[in-house]
């Protein structure tokens, strides 16, 4: 999901006084020393122009962007503790940045805490409502996390990646119901975002809803009808809800669609094996044996081990000899080949 930037990572605004135009130069070569990625030296000129007056809460913000960007973390923090307490606690982006700062430490509720501060100072910055669930998130207050991003919601609601951000709050409180309607509501604004009746499906498998499943991933696939990955998720569905023939095929057209899929292959042919299909099974086997997919192995020998079992040797042997065709340096076929040609 696109996620915004709080960070403000150019320093660009110094202390414009004419009366001290010596820490304003001091300041505008700082800041070409930053942007130059010359962090060290940029710190020890902001410092130089704070002493000759260039404004407190311009010169720590700068020095604490500083040493965010070498990754001290606490010395960030600290600076930017000075800048907020240098302009009373109004400059917004130090308090946006601290929290942040707060976050890489994994000082979870210092990060809560400075969030709050910064939205009282900006309510309506959509990506400090964001960045405030994620750190509610992280302290296991999965309310909290909801009402801020409701909060980013309501301010956005264009924002496509809010509303999946939405419904995963919504979920972890297990209010399925208001992440389908969520879901349902960003469709409405964005028909263009067929992705979001796919992800919809997910949501109602997620709560066990078989048949709303199925029916969003037909939905989407109404769309986009050789999407392959949506049809295989509507086959898994439907074999969870014990409907094997019916997922059979839908993966029988999908292999049409995709003879690639070779995984789709392999399901394919465990369905068919597991209702006794087995020369459909063994075609699907084949076809994703011609395309290296190792799991194919397993199915035929599955077939061959039944067949051995029913007294069948030649052809259980005919099976291996099949799979032997695909991968001939499978040691295991080899060993199992030997076995049964034994017992001939």
């Amino acid at each position: 999901m696109v996620r915004r930037s709080l960070l403000i990572a150019v320093a660009v605004f110094a202390s414009i006084s004419f009366a001290a135009q010596s820490s304003y130069d001091l300041m505008e070569r700082a800041n070409a020393l930053y942007r130059d990625g010359k962090f060290k030296q940029a710190i020890m000129l902001y410092r130089k122009a704070e002493s000759r007056g260039a404004d407190p809460v311009a010169t720590s913000f700068n020095i604490a962007n500083s040493y965010y960007q070498q990754n001290d973390l606490p010395n960030a923090a600290a600076t930017y503790r000075k800048a907020i307490d240098f302009s009373n606690g109004s400059f917004a982006p130090a308090l946006f940045n601290m929290a942040s700062v707060y976050f890489r430490l994994k000082q979870y509720p210092e990060c809560v805490a400075a969030y709050h501060r910064a939205l009282k100072l900006e309510p309506e910055n959509v990506s400090g409502w964001l960045y405030l669930g994620e750190a509610y998130s992280k302290t296991g207050d999965a309310v909290g996390a909801l009402r801020a991003i409701e909060k980013a919601y309501q301010l956005d609601k264009d924002d496509i990646s809010i509303v999946y951000q939405l419904s995963e709050a919504n979920i972890a409180l297990n209010d399925f119901e208001r992440a389908v309607a969520v879901i349902r509501e960003g469709y409405a604004a964005h028909p263009e975002e067929i992705d979001f009746l796919v992800y919809l499906g997910d949501v109602y498998r997620l709560n066990k809803q078989y048949e709303e499943s199925a029916g969003a991933y037909r939905e989407a696939l109404g769309v986009r009808p050789d999407d392959a990955p949506t049809m295989y998720k509507l086959a898994d569905v439907l074999a969870e809800d014990n409907k094997p023939f019916v997922a059979m095929d839908v993966l029988n057209n999908l292999v049409q669609v995709k003879p690639d899929f070779s995984d789709a292959a392999i399901f394919l042919g465990n369905l068919a094996y597991d209702a006794k299909f087995l020369d459909r099974a063994e075609s699907a086997y084949e076809m994703a044996a011609k395309l290296g997919n190792t799991e194919s192995v397993f199915g035929f020998k599955n077939m061959a081990y039944d067949a051995h079992a029913q007294k069948r040797d030649d052809e259980a042997l005919r099976l291996l000899r099949a799979a032997q065709k695909y991968f001939p340096d499978d040691v295991t076929l080899q060993a199992d080949i030997m076995e049964f040609e034994k017992d001939q």
